[in-house]
């Protein structure tokens, strides 16, 4: 919600004039991050006992929560390209989300939930959904919205995830 990600959906599907090609190469470029990040959270989470991953994975929501009221700074899109726009946003999106709060956090659900498969899709259908909102309706959103209330919203969001966790896990 308000992140690097969503600011890049919005610009390539501005920039292409192609908003299904933009989400279908977003859609690839997430499963493929995803799934490694999964992996590795599937691999780590082997280490920890089920309650220090919950603390872990709980904790790791609130520094979203807080690391989310920071804008993230835009980054400059090249007008030419010789990819065309799948593969350009594939790979674009695909770094992007390297070290990203969603990457992470598909880290630590992997680590929590040992399933590859449902932590995968779980998160792909996550960033599909707010990816898919910033292509097709951001920029409406964004003439009525300020980006500091999408990011409040965000923050408490993640905050409230973190308190269920704690209370419900």
């Amino acid at each position: 919600m308000g992140d690097k990600t969503q600011l890049l959906a919005l610009v390539l599907a501005f920039k292409y004039k192609k908003p299904f090609v933009v989400l279908t190469a977003i859609f690839f470029a997430t499963l493929l991050n995803h799934a490694v990040a999964s992996y590795l959270g599937v691999v780590v989470g082997s280490y920890f006992s089920p309650e220090v991953l919950k603390w872990l994975l709980a904790l790791t929501f609130i520094l979203f929560g807080l690391w989310i009221l920071k804008p993230d700074q835009e980054e400059n899109i090249s007008r030419d390209s010789k990819f065309g726009p799948f593969l350009t946003t594939f790979i674009l999106f695909f770094l992007a989300e390297m070290g990203d709060k969603t990457q992470l956090a598909t880290v630590a659900l992997g680590a929590r939930y040992s399933s590859l498969t449902l932590v995968t899709m779980g998160t792909t259908l996550g960033m599909m959904t707010s990816n898919g909102l910033a292509i097709f309706f951001g920029e409406a959103l964004l003439k009525k919205i300020p980006m500091s209330w999408v990011r409040i919203f965000a923050c408490f969001s993640f905050f409230g995830f973190a308190l269920w966790i704690l209370w419900f896990e």
